[in-house]
């Protein structure tokens, strides 16, 4: 069986560091933070007061007021990116096969702050009997997104979500690849929603001890790869990928932004939340998505890393890219936008993915903000390119983009100019 070829022909994105892609993306390439003081609650007791939230949200902006209260927060990001990415790609809803489009939306934690509210209520009026708000499963459950999406445009293809931790994005994105290089489909929306910023979130992040407590400096909180990294900041919002089959694309005359050419998945098999300290599992699927595009590790230009400036992460990552990658780590460019955008969780994939793929189209690797040259860790390797505080221009054929989940879940995904 032939594969079909698989193309990107939209972009939408919802994050601390702007709500539109466009914006994500020139505040990536200038190495602007979207980290700043707590504002969805009063985070003055917690250990960690900072976080990258999305700023300026205005539902109304996408939403009938009557709708809102329908959709956690985290779907409202994701039912936004889609917007976007569906307007991004000049798709004809009146003329498109809508039996044949699905949407695959991730979200590792889903309708959290929904969960909290609803249940916060109940033991404040236990007394009253249990009384529950009807949207409360509806908004909660971490399906939901990807339904309402499907629901707004009519789309009646493969439809769910993918939860693995901080992959669960990568993991949608490489399924709906699959199933329409497999001519399962036509086009996919696929991406991930994260709006875990709340007193659950933050306070279970504590109190694994996972999140930075850098309170008097958010702004150079997310530092990956520096000496004094102390725990990631946790972000929101979300990411969608329009994935096309390259025929339908070409018969609509659709802008392909790029083309998605091969994915790979692993397990560290090594512990609940630690990866694994020599990186094996990043290493094993760094080697399946270059195996699945049948490309060399010569012929990848940029990775996107998945970088969340956690102590044992960062180390394993940068050993498991010497490894896979040889003589040629030293030629490449690797970057972690997450010292930007924050840790976005379960939409972190889709938005790094999209980061990729646009460093493609300009030709241009973002930054790892927040390093000081002084601020070096014995243990990893500086003489590879992090693309330290400044972006570069390169021409950039073929990236990579890395997730590694809580749980051992790790999934790369490998994009490339299209020709």
């Amino acid at each position: 069986m032939e594969l079909k070829r698989v193309v990107v022909t939209g972009i939408g994105a919802i994050t601390p560091i702007g709500n539109s892609a466009a914006e994500m993306w020139q505040n990536a390439v200038n190495g602007i933070s979207g980290a700043g003081e707590i504002t969805h609650f009063d985070a003055s007791n917690f250990k960690t007061r900072f976080a990258c939230e999305v700023k300026n949200f205005a539902p109304l902006d996408y939403f009938e007021k009557a709708e809102v209260r329908k959709f956690d927060l985290y779907a409202q990001y994701a039912i936004a990116a889609a917007k976007e990415a569906v307007e991004n790609s000049g798709m004809n809803l009146d003329e498109i096969d809508r039996e044949n489009v699905g949407v695959i939306f991730a979200a590792g934690i889903g309708g959290i702050h929904t969960f909290e509210q609803e249940v916060g209520n109940y033991y404040a009026n236990e007394e009253q009997g249990p009384k529950f708000n009807p949207f409360f499963i509806p908004k909660m459950i971490s399906d939901i997104a990807a339904g309402q999406i499907s629901i707004m445009y009519g789309f009646r293809g493969p439809n769910y979500s993918t939860t693995s931790a901080c992959a669960s994005s990568t993991n949608a994105l490489i399924d709906a690849f699959n199933y329409i290089r497999l001519g399962q489909a036509t086009v996919i929306l696929a991406g991930g929603a994260e709006a875990a910023i709340t007193k659950a979130g933050v306070g279970g992040f504590n109190a694994m001890k996972a999140l930075s407590t850098r309170n008097d400096d958010p702004l150079r909180a997310s530092r990956p790869f520096s000496k004094s990294r102390d725990g990631f900041v946790i972000g929101e919002g979300a990411g969608c990928l329009v994935l096309e089959e390259l025929e339908h694309a070409q018969a609509r005359g659709a802008t392909i932004l790029a083309e998605i050419v091969g994915g790979g998945l692993s397990a560290d098999a090594y512990h609940l939340t630690a990866t694994h300290p020599d990186g094996l599992g990043a290493k094993l699927v760094m080697q399946r998505a270059l195996k699945d595009a049948k490309l060399r590790p010569e012929d990848i230009d940029y990775i996107n890393v998945h970088g969340t400036s956690t102590p044992v992460g960062d180390i394993s990552e940068a050993k498991a890219i010497k490894e896979v990658f040889g003589q040629h780590a030293y030629k490449l460019n690797i970057s972690s936008t997450k010292s930007m955008t924050g840790h976005l969780l379960g939409a972190a994939g889709a938005i790094e993915a999209a980061i990729a793929i646009l460093s493609i189209v300009e030709n241009t690797v973002p930054p790892t903000i927040n390093h000081d040259a002084e601020d070096q860790d014995p243990d990893i390797d500086y003489n590879l390119n992090f693309t330290f505080n400044k972006m570069q221009k390169r021409n950039i054929r073929t990236a990579l983009s890395n997730t590694f989940g809580f749980g051992g879940h790790n999934a790369s995904i490998v994009v490339t100019r299209f020709h």
